[in-house]
């Protein structure tokens, strides 16, 4: 691997989960000639068919495993980007009244030396400049969303440090961890806002009455990457079983959306290069390539990002699991929301 290429890597937590955050912003980066690596957490192998025109399809329920991998180098292919399976199972996401507990083996309860070791060795091996996450709500509170944002945040750290998991390969320092927060409040309020100037009907309606209450994050970086929306788009569909063509995601006039909101919004978590107090329009901007060396990993201070930066994450909780439930159901004409 060359110094001079720069190399991203995005960690979510189940196949479709990169097409629908931050898909544009990593096709952008990978046309302009940077290396881009998606880790996909579990293998997405208890998610549900969501697009009703395989509904009950036997022949993907019985191999539902195989389709995900299949719809991932589809979508992987779209985006021109790579993609690599940490190698652990999908929790599900739990519904009743009282909550089911989580699978045996599944990710959310696998023990986080194990899980962190293994994105430990991900990081030394590609080396990443920048890494993006969720926040510390998972983007949206599934079990396994919130331990991808757990496992992302303790390996940018372990990764670093020669003392933790040495068998993991030489030690490796990002320079910056985000996370991507394009799914905000204020970018769906804006489209909705020039779909009705437009004489359009927005598909916001409920979604936006439900959630005018929540935090709002500010976003410290803004890529343009309206010109790889037709990537993004590409890249969703090629996951058949979770998307709706014809559904939610697809609603907006592409032309609209361009012109609204032609970029993807990120929150920097993490630094170790010094970083200006302006938005950001690159992940990359002050990234060093060669990397930051030997000796001591010094971290510098995030300009305050907004209203929301509450420490740590929630675990499983019976609340958050059944609002993310709810989410569910919001998105169902269109695949699950995950906002």
């Amino acid at each position: 691997m060359t110094d001079d290429a720069r190399r991203l890597m995005a960690v979510h937590a189940h196949p479709d989960d990169e097409s629908s955050k931050g898909a544009a912003t990593m096709a952008r980066y990978a046309a302009e000639g940077a290396r881009v690596r998606v880790v996909t957490c579990t293998g997405g192998e208890r998610g549900d068919i969501l697009n009703p025109r395989l509904a009950g399809r036997e022949d993907i329920l019985r191999d539902m495993p195989g389709y995900r991998r299949r719809e991932m180098a589809a979508a992987a292919a779209a985006l021109g980007v790579e993609q690599v399976w940490l190698g652990f199972v999908d929790s599900g996401l739990p519904e009743g009244d009282p909550l089911p507990p989580l699978p045996e083996g599944c990710f959310a309860l696998e023990p986080l030396d194990v899980t962190v070791g293994a994105l430990v060795r991900q990081i030394r091996e590609f080396r990443p400049h920048v890494m993006t996450c969720y926040d510390e709500n998972g983007g949206y509170p599934h079990p396994d969303h919130i331990m991808a944002h757990k496992v992302a945040v303790a390996a940018f750290d372990a990764a670093a440090d020669p003392t933790a998991y040495p068998e993991a390969g030489a030690p490796w320092a990002v320079e910056k961890l985000y996370y991507d927060v394009s799914f905000s409040i204020t970018r769906i309020e804006a489209v909705d806002a020039a779909l009705r100037e437009r004489g359009y009907e927005s598909p916001f309606d409920g979604w936006l009455h439900s959630r005018r209450d929540r935090p709002r994050r500010r976003a410290t970086a803004r890529v343009h990457c309206a010109e790889h929306f037709p990537q993004r788009d590409a890249a969703l569909r090629a996951h058949a079983t979770q998307i709706d063509p014809d559904g939610f995601f697809f609603a907006v006039p592409r032309d609209v959306e361009a012109e609204v909101w032609p970029y993807e919004e990120f929150e920097l978590a993490r630094t170790r290069v010094p970083v200006e107090p302006v938005m950001e329009d690159d992940l990359f901007a002050g990234v060093r390539l060669a990397g930051l060396g030997e000796g001591p990993v010094r971290e510098y201070p995030v300009p305050t990002a907004g209203d929301v930066r509450a420490a740590g994450a929630p675990g499983h909780d019976r609340e958050a699991v059944e609002r993310a439930g709810a989410r569910a159901g919001d998105g169902a004409d269109g695949g699950r929301l995950e906002a």
